[in-house]
């Protein structure tokens, strides 16, 4: 199986090209059956890249340590479950994960329209087949997993300790499955420029990919801050890292698309911005994959330095080029088919929105470049760390949560005062409530007085949308409470999903603004010390030590320190915390020494235990940290998923006329108002 997936590799790579090469001829001389030899050839390559991943997973399994990549990344103890993930810890692996995802979706890319979009199908295929061969190429010339030491190996080296964590099973999957999402928007869009049909066509093709997309790098984002919170052990879960920058970029312009995709949809708007927010999501997607995979920037989760850089570098030029020349010859395609007529409209709203999320990913992009651009020009790499980050887009992420809940308030066109008046009513009620209960309880830090006082007027105007959907319900259908909450968001996901995605966007900002109270403590403590401390909020704790223990586990040496704590007299549970060194089968060392955090959970704060290390005595050095509302960023994300999902999820009537209780639920902003002339 191992040979066959070597084999399979290459085949795919055969395939890949004929299918870019046919596409494109069959789209330019408009031949029906060389198209449909492109759509075969695209199954193809499916085919043969799921038997060459195949063959990997054999290898691995089967701890087959002639692969140099199965001696790298595996080892005879490591668990099954991260020498299965261990498939995408590695470069060759993950880059062959990528091409698997990508030849995936594009093989259901092409089913999906096989009786629809013929007209951009063929340049569809070509785009996507281009891309899957570069992948491909990159795999059989430049990182192949299937290459074999020149000598016998007893055992590998083992997966990187920092990479044995469930947070890591699950976040890179998710990340690639949206990163490689943006592929297909982007076919869909290169084929619509090449043949000038940028009407709604192809965005009713991309909008529920894009959706995929922007789904999975929320879930994958999460997870990642998870892992990083649970296994860095530097008691935060985002630092500004590149790798994490990189996956932030995509998802700052696919959120920005995904929010003036109705404009355009309702209003014929911002035409030439969808264009380019889709092309650009794809582009900073792959402009992550090189910063990733070139060296050029350090980071804790960045691959080593290889010539698959240079790689990546010659796609993110070529695909600029290309797309520039593209947009530039089609502009007055892309002319508005109508214009703004208010600064104070929905249509306003949203363009607010995207420019205040393009230039968060601009700050990032900037700040993330920087030190490779400082040392083209001045030789020395100046690092830009969390202070530049937080002073820009702090500011701008507070607008953008102002606008999450101004948006839905204003109407479409055209606002009157009196709907302006009597929407904002209940919202800015529930902000000043909020902001005088706050200051009320003591608070007087700034940042978090303002972000409290937007997420309590966001939260009011969820709160009221909710309130009077399934009020209309239950007038117009006699239907209960829960029922109607129920079919409302089914028979509306796009408009209520997107609530539900702003209700954790919400909760994400108020567990952000709860960082400004977090506090740590640097103590040594001997078996049977304590250690005495008064959290934020005000409770009583004392910390017990326990002493150091010392155990084997399955493929560490672990050194343990245990914390008996009380919060207020009252007992919590035990916190760990460990010193882990990783052995391989015959017990040598194999990384440098790992820690394993303790935390003890609550949603109010986490107690955040790390054992930094032992003195001579056997007094262990010990941080603890009090770290509020970090509870909440976890199942805010989720939140944010689960609304994502929702509007994602298939419509049954996509057809249906506009419902009667969406009129008595807001009249001026079904009916649009009369221009002014």
């Amino acid at each position: 199986m191992i040979l066959i997936g070597e084999l399979s590799l290459w085949v795919a790579l055969l395939f890949a090209g004929w299918g870019a090469v046919v596409s494109f001829t069959g789209g330019a001389l408009r031949r029906a059956d060389l198209s449909a030899t492109g759509e075969r050839a695209v199954y193809a390559t499916w085919g043969f890249v799921a038997l060459a991943a195949a063959g990997l997973w054999t290898a691995l399994l089967r701890h087959d340590f002639t692969l140099r990549y199965v001696a790298s990344y595996t080892s005879a103890n490591l668990p099954r479950l991260y020498t299965i993930t261990a498939f995408w810890a590695g470069q060759e692996g993950s880059m062959l994960f990528w091409a698997l995802i990508l030849s995936t979706y594009s093989a259901i890319a092409v089913w999906a329209n096989r009786g629809r979009n013929r007209a951009l199908m063929p340049f569809v295929c070509g785009v996507l087949s281009a891309v899957t061969l570069f992948f491909l190429a990159t795999l059989c010339f430049g990182a192949s997993p299937f290459t074999r030491l020149p000598y016998d190996v007893v055992d590998g080296n083992g997966l990187n300790p920092q990479l044995q964590n469930p947070g890591m099973a699950f976040h890179p999957p998710n990340l690639y499955l949206g990163y490689v999402a943006t592929t297909i928007p982007f076919a869909f869009a290169i084929a619509a420029l090449v043949t000038r049909r940028l009407d709604g066509e192809w965005l009713a093709a991309v909008r529920r990919w894009s959706l995929v997309s922007w789904f999975f790098l929320t879930v994958g984002i999460t997870l990642g801050m998870w892992w990083a919170y649970v296994e860095l052990g530097w008691g935060g879960y985002w630092m500004w890292d590149p790798v994490e920058n990189a996956s932030l970029l995509p998802w700052l312009t696919g959120t920005a698309f995904l929010h003036s995709i109705m404009v355009q949809e309702k209003r014929g708007m911002l035409r030439k911005w969808n264009v380019v927010l889709v092309v650009s999501t794809f582009l900073l997607a792959i402009l992550g994959t090189f910063i990733t995979r070139s060296g050029v920037i350090s980071s804790v989760h960045s691959f080593a330095q290889s010539p698959v850089g240079v790689w990546f570098a010659a796609l993110l030029g070529i695909a600029v080029a290309v797309t520039a020349y593209l947009v530039a010859t089609r502009l007055k395609d892309l002319e508005a088919r109508a214009e703004l007529e208010s600064m104070i409209s929905r249509e306003a709203a949203f363009l607010y929105n995207n420019v205040l999320l393009v230039g968060i990913a601009f700050s990032v992009l900037w700040g993330t470049l920087f030190p490779i651009l400082s040392e083209a020009v001045r030789g020395t790499k100046i690092t830009v760390g969390p202070p530049f980050f937080n002073a820009v887009n702090v500011p701008l992420g507070l607008l953008l949560l102002a606008l999450t809940g101004i948006g839905p308030l204003i109407a479409w066109r055209r606002a009157s005062i009196a709907n302006v008046r009597r929407q904002f009513a209940t919202p800015g009620f529930g902000a000043v409530a909020v902001l005088a209960i706050l200051l009320a309880l003591g608070m007087r830090e700034i940042h978090a007085l303002v972000a409290y006082t937007l997420a309590g007027f966001v939260a009011t105007t969820i709160l009221q949308e909710f309130y009077k959907g399934v009020g209309a319900r239950m007038r117009m259908h006699g239907e209960g409470v829960a029922l109607a909450f129920i079919r409302l968001i089914a028979r509306n996901r796009r408009r209520y999903g997107g609530y539900i995605v702003h209700a954790g966007v919400v909760i994400l900002f108020c567990a952000f603004a709860g960082l400004v109270f977090k506090t740590e403590h640097d103590v040594t403590l001997k078996d049977g010390q304590t250690f005495a401390v008064t959290d934020p909020y005000g409770h009583h704790w004392e910390f017990v030590s326990m002493g150091i223990s010392r155990f084997d586990a399955l493929n560490r040496q672990v050194t343990a320190i245990s914390l008996k704590p009380t919060r207020d007299g009252h007992p919590v549970p035990v916190i760990e915390s460990e010193k882990r060194q990783h052995v391989d089968s015959r017990g040598s060392p194999t990384f440098e020494p790992s820690t394993a955090v303790g935390i003890d959970e609550r949603p109010s704060e986490d107690v955040y235990v790390v054992f930094t290390g032992v003195l001579p005595d056997d007094t262990a050095e010990i941080r603890i940290s009090f770290n509020p509302l970090v509870w909440w960023v976890w199942y805010g994300g989720a939140l944010m998923a689960l609304g994502g999902l929702i509007v994602m999820w298939p419509q049954a009537d996509r057809a249906r006329a506009q419902s009667g209780y969406a009129a008595v639920l807001a009249p001026e902003r079904v009916a649009p108002a009369p221009a002014v002339t």
